[in-house]
């Protein structure tokens, strides 16, 4: 008679402490969900108010999760102050603390921007709100992945919540147009990116980044065939993801038809979790092949700069002028990771978060310029804004100025930084390229607020009065003017996110 005993299987319980604030985020997400199902029309208020709550809690929870004794022992043994969890595949570091902070305050303030926009065209529906928290929560899992695996769950959260927004407003073309293009290039970034995560599985035999990396620092990696086919898939997604030449030719087309407040929510926080995956996969896995990837790097950033703004010029859209504008911003990004530095990496964070914070201002404006019925995304809605609301206009020409880089905004800072770094890496044609496309870029942000403050409005009312921006809820007025304001400040007093930059970077990579 044959007798079996049975081996209980070894379990261990995972430490939840770093992954609190994403455990709350969907929670809260699902409870913000199932309460919205039982809200009228009329108090879709409550829906706001408490997607707000949810991410200002979350971004409280990342503050008070970040233990200095703790991260100090796990420094003494690892080298790194971080701490991972789930069988090593999470990490919470400084970096990621950092970003996952800027995604949750900036995404809190696009929903403040984008309330008078849905409410004035019958959008303001919970589904926004949601599929805006589900996308939050891809980003952080991103930014804290540290598996191939996992950064792709979380790409893939992210990117199916923003399918769903492109499309958001359901009766019109131009939106369901964008979306199709937005979900059919997506697919295949990412199924190109996922192809080349399987080719570096096969040949390292782990989907671990720290494995990956070991392996690298092991074996002659520029002589793998296998290893460099599998970097440049890896790069065109991730080159699609964060809209750089040649794969930016969804950007234009996705930010003219989506809703003004989704292209707002699309060109600000995904930037940030999309930076974090750069690092996490090509800084932190493939380190060891960073003269491969930044011969690449370098001829996207180049040519990020020259097409996005020689294209920028022709635009008369301003949402398309921004989407170009975009992609030149983008080739300043990766200025900072090719170099390969600690001072490239944290001025390229640096410069990614002020960019979001820079973006979302010159959206908001779009945004209150529109009027039930008409979008104001034309180049010539802006005419006589500084007669109709001049503390508007000032606020406008801060965002333009600091996209142009001009002194004393933060843009500038960010740019010089940026370059700094890339002449310390003996790249000076490329630093050469950024300054004079800068220039060049200059222009039409110089257009736009020749606009602004020389051109008589066009638009009258029956009465033959100007017409005035939109009515905006002194949540608006607040923020946008706090917005512009930092603006300013970030660019006078820049050392303190740039410590804080400086800092992460060194503590995590």
């Amino acid at each position: 008679m044959l007798t079996s005993t049975l081996i209980p299987m070894q379990f261990a319980v995972p430490d939840f402490a770093p992954a609190i604030p994403e455990i709350f985020l969907l929670i809260g997400t699902g409870l913000v969900l199932l309460i919205d199902l039982f809200l009228k029309d009329s108090q879709r208020f409550i829906t706001y108010v408490l997607s707000q709550a949810v991410l200002l809690i979350t971004a409280g929870l990342v503050i008070a999760g970040f233990n200095d004794i703790y991260l100090a022992e796990a420094a003494q043994v690892t080298g790194k102050q971080s701490i991972t969890t789930f069988s090593d595949m999470f990490v919470l570091d400084p970096m990621a603390q950092i970003l996952k902070v800027a995604v949750l305050l900036i995404t809190a303030g696009v929903f403040v921007y984008s309330r008078p926009y849905l409410f004035s065209r019958e959008m303001y529906k919970g589904e926004y709100f949601t599929l805006g928290l589900f996308a939050v929560l891809g980003m952080m899992i991103m930014i804290s992945a540290k598996t191939m695996l996992l950064i792709y769950l979380g790409l893939e959260l992210l990117s199916l919540a923003m399918y769903a927004l492109v499309a958001f407003r359901r009766d019109n073309g131009r939106a369901s147009e964008a979306a199709m293009k937005y979900f059919v290039l997506g697919a295949i970034a990412s199924g190109m990116l996922l192809y080349g995560m399987s080719i570096i599985y096969g040949v390292s035999g782990s989907l671990h980044i720290d494995h990956i990396a070991a392996y690298m620092g092991n074996h002659e990696v520029m002589q793998n065939i296998g290893l460099l086919l599998g970097l440049a898939f890896i790069i065109v997604g991730l080159g699609f993801k964060l809209g750089v030449v040649p794969f930016q030719m969804w950007i234009p087309d996705v930010y003219d038809g989506s809703p003004t407040a989704v292209t707002l929510f699309l060109g600000t926080a995904p930037k940030i979790a999309a930076f974090a995956m750069i690092i996490r996969l090509l800084v932190e896995g493939l380190g060891e092949m960073v003269q491969g990837w930044q011969q690449i790097l370098s001829m996207l950033a180049a040519l990020s700069f020259i097409i996005g703004n020689i294209v920028a010029i022709a635009q008369t859209n301003i949402k398309r002028m921004f989407a170009y504008s975009t992609i030149s911003h983008m080739g300043f990004v990766l200025l900072g990771i090719l170099a390969g530095s600690e001072l490239g990496y944290a001025a390229s964070m640096f410069y990614i978060i002020t960019y979001a914070i820079i973006a979302a201002g010159g959206f908001a404006i779009i945004i209150l310029l529109s009027r039930t019925g008409y979008e104001a995304d034309q180049l010539n809605d802006l005419k006589g804004l500084s007669t109709r609301h001049p503390w508007y206009a000032f606020m406008m020409l801060l965002f333009l100025f600091s996209m142009a880089g001009v002194p004393p905004t933060v843009g500038f800072y960010a740019k010089l930084s940026v370059i700094q770094a890339v002449v310390s890496a003996d790249l000076v044609w490329l630093a050469v390229i950024a300054v004079v496309m800068s220039v060049v870029g200059a222009y039409y942000y110089l257009r736009a607020i020749k606009l602004m403050y020389f051109d008589q409005p066009d638009e009258k009312d029956g009465a033959g009065k100007l017409l005035e921006p939109a009515k905006a809820g002194l949540d608006f007025n607040v923020l946008i003017s706090a917005n512009g304001l930092a603006v300013i400040a970030l660019g006078i007093l820049p050392g303190t996110l740039m410590a804080l930059c400086v800092m992460a970077v060194k503590a995590s990579l």
